[in-house]
């Protein structure tokens, strides 16, 4: 027990510098909100000081305690002086220090260790409780105030509300920021945020708007207030929760100096904090909402790229296939030679072959770690004609064998700037999916059959068409979407992992509605010079039964 409350206290004194720096800048922010004091009480229109306190108490448990009633007391000392009693000043700040204290436990255990307030279920859990917190604190502090005197009766009420639009907004404003800029991983966001120039945009348009809101309103400035919400909408839409935080807290210290600088009484500065926190908290709901759906977008690209690389492993054990199987003969030839004695030429030959093959199964398993890792494609300059015939050859003995005939029109000269691998998952993913369609179908004939032309100069559009069963208009509308895809037709994740792979080349993937199967896919054409090769020709490939 000795030994746990010695760790206790060398781990309270190693924080001892923290704890110093966090009671200076408690009172200091206190000090600077301390405006429109109702009674010359420590009861303002915005108090920001509550959620250093709440930050501090989330990030380190009870350890705080003791440094937060040092910073309550002090604070109050500070902005209104020794008033009355000696408890006169302890028990408010006792009350205020059990009322944060218990918030700050509270919020620990109902947020996520590691929580930034970026997602709405945490951002709603949040506000409930600052809301119904800060209420309760409240009127604890203002009982406690009538207990000792300092507040008359009739004020109760007046004062009761306040006091719970300062600590609101006070806390609704600052405390993400504050979060944020005490961990880590929030710091690295809000910087990679504010590095940015369009930072300098919207900051730049909350300056305008503040402007407009009271420099051209005047005292009426809070019916131009609304003008303050398109740089916070902005920042949030662009940039998430840490552009919507960065935004309120700075208007927010715009409008605290705009009511300075104009002298507004108490009321229309209360009216305005109620304004300011709905504005915080749209953007905070907006930035939430960004936030969500570029995670949600992020695990979705990493999935598809999950199963793209897994679609793709099936490809590369074809391709695998060849190199390993010549690596084989060339060794089995190696190995007779060198039985014979050879040592010249054509042991050279041989090992020369063996070491472009090897060359040739490494880059293959490169390719696929590659996409593993980034998903980027492994460009090259490869003929339409010459994809099309590489697909449709290993398709031909299937073909054969459902009884299936399978034509392709001869293809336009046109070349393309692919990953020659990822393209031929496409197109044997499509073809495959065609088959499917066709067996399952009792309309005879059995076909397929593949066309091209071109679009303009600039693009080239493939076609694969089928005899068996087409799509709806519902079905064509709604063929990409995993959850609701006729799976039971051989489309589904498939047909997205098509897609995702053909608009990383700059084209894209759809289906048309009609009585039979048709997708076409459309595809940049290259504008490299490579001189066409002759070897390959027009492809008219035909297999039937």
């Amino acid at each position: 027990m000795m030994r746990t409350t010695k760790a206790a206290v060398i781990a309270w004194l190693s924080r001892l510098p923290l704890f110093i720096a966090f009671i200076g800048l408690y009172v200091a922010l206190d000090v600077a909100s301390f405006i429109h004091p109702l009674h010359g009480l420590n009861i303002t229109p915005w108090n920001p000081a509550p959620a250093l306190g709440l930050v501090l108490l989330i990030q380190i448990g009870r350890q705080a305690w003791l440094p937060l009633a040092v910073a309550i007391m002090l604070a109050e000392i500070s902005t209104r002086g020794p008033l009355g009693t000696p408890w006169s000043s302890v028990v408010p700040a006792l009350v205020l220090t059990t009322g944060y204290a218990l918030l700050g436990a509270m919020l620990a255990r109902r947020l996520p260790r590691d929580a930034l307030l970026d997602d709405r279920r945490s951002l709603v859990v949040w506000l409930l409780h600052v809301a119904v917190g800060t209420l309760l604190i409240s009127l604890a502090y203002l009982c406690s105030l009538l207990i000792v005197g300092l507040l008359p009766q009739a004020g109760w009420w007046t004062g009761l509300v306040r006091f719970w639009v300062g600590d609101g907004v006070g806390i609704t404003v600052m405390m993400p920021l504050l979060l944020w800029l005490s961990s880590e991983r929030g710091r690295a966001r809000l910087w990679r945020s504010v590095a940015k120039r369009e930072s300098a945009a919207y900051l730049l348009l909350g300056v305008a708007t503040l402007w407009l809101a009271f420099g051209t309103g005047g005292h009426g400035g809070f019916k131009l207030f609304y003008l303050l919400f398109l740089p916070i909408v902005w920042a949030a839409a662009r940039q998430g929760m840490a552009g919507a935080i960065v935004c309120a807290a700075a208007l927010q210290v715009g409008v605290i100096v705009a009511m300075r600088v104009l002298d507004y009484n108490a009321v229309t500065v209360a009216e305005l904090q109620i304004l300011a926190m709905a504005m915080a908290v749209v953007g905070f709901f907006v930035g939430a909402t960004v936030s969500e759906q570029r995670r949600t977008a992020d695990d979705l690209r990493h999935s598809l790229r999950l199963a793209a690389a897994g679609e793709m492993a099936g490809a590369l054990a074809n391709e695998l296939y060849q190199p390993l199987t010549a690596l084989n003969a060339y060794a089995g030839a190696c190995e007779q030679l060198l039985a014979r004695g050879e040592s010249g030429e054509p042991l050279e030959a041989a090992l020369r072959c063996v070491q472009r093959e090897s060359g040739r199964a490494n880059d293959v398993l490169r390719r696929l770690q590659d996409y593993f890792r980034t998903g980027e494609p492994q460009l090259e300059a490869v003929f339409l004609d010459d994809l099309v015939e590489t697909v449709v050859v290993s398709c031909l003995p299937r073909a054969e064998q459902a009884g299936v005939r399978l034509r392709v029109a001869p293809m336009p000269h046109a070349q393309l700037h692919i990953d020659r691998l990822q393209m031929e998952v496409v197109l044997r993913s499509l073809i495959n999916n065609a088959f499917d369609s066709v067996i399952a179908s009792p309309h005879q004939p059995r076909r397929i059959w593949l066309a091209a032309w071109k679009e303009g100069e600039e693009r080239v559009c493939l076609r694969i068409e089928d005899s068996g069963s087409g799509l709806t208009v519902e079905e064509a509308s709604r063929l990409f979407d995993p959850r609701v895809a006729p799976k039971a037709k051989g489309r589904g994740l498939g047909l997205e992992i098509s897609r995702a792979i053909v608009a990383t080349h700059g084209g894209r993937l759809w289906g048309e509605a009609a009585e039979h199967g048709l997708f076409k896919i459309e595809l940049p054409i290259s504008d490299l010079d490579t001189p066409p090769q002759p070897s390959v020709q027009p492809v008219f490939v035909e297999a039937e039964n």
